[in-house]
């Protein structure tokens, strides 16, 4: 099924490789696997690819192209990808440095189930004037999806 394009099958094939469940661990099939199912719009895949990225794990790192996988997977309200989006903009990789977008992010992770969320939005503020903590809540108040740039 995953070789005929089904995005299910190639997201589990993906994880297989991963963690090594019935079949070798390899980190380059998950990859390409991954990549497929990504490229269909699984959220989770996307994630995956985009952490590749950033980490740079068999591949050169490239904070604009894990920019690019986590928009996608942001846009389906993966909340991991809203907490990494939230990274690249307090860290300033791929984007410019912007804790008012880092804290909106991270407070849509949180929202959207991410455990380390409040933490992470907690310690974006603290970095913060008053003025540009009330931006990050406006703007996390009057996010929706299609509010996400696809380009950097």
């Amino acid at each position: 099924m995953a070789d005929r394009g089904d995005a299910s099958a190639q997201d589990n094939l993906g994880l297989m490789y991963d963690k090594g469940h019935g079949v070798p661990q390899d980190d380059k099939e998950a990859l390409r696997w991954y990549r497929m199912a990504a490229e269909q719009g699984i959220p989770g895949a996307q994630v995956y690819v985009g952490n590749v990225y950033f980490w740079g794990q068999d591949t050169p790192r490239d904070y604009t192209e894990a920019l690019r996988w986590y928009r996608l997977a942001a846009k389906q309200r993966k909340a991991p990808a809203l907490n990494n989006l939230g990274v690249l903009y307090l860290n300033g990789l791929g984007v410019t440095q912007n804790y008012a977008q880092a804290h909106m992010w991270f407070t849509l992770a949180a929202t959207h189930g991410y455990q380390h969320g409040n933490r992470n939005r907690d310690y974006t503020a603290h970095r913060m004037t008053p003025e540009q903590i009330a931006e990050a809540q406006k703007l996390a108040n009057e996010w929706t999806p299609e509010k996400i740039p696809q380009d950097p």
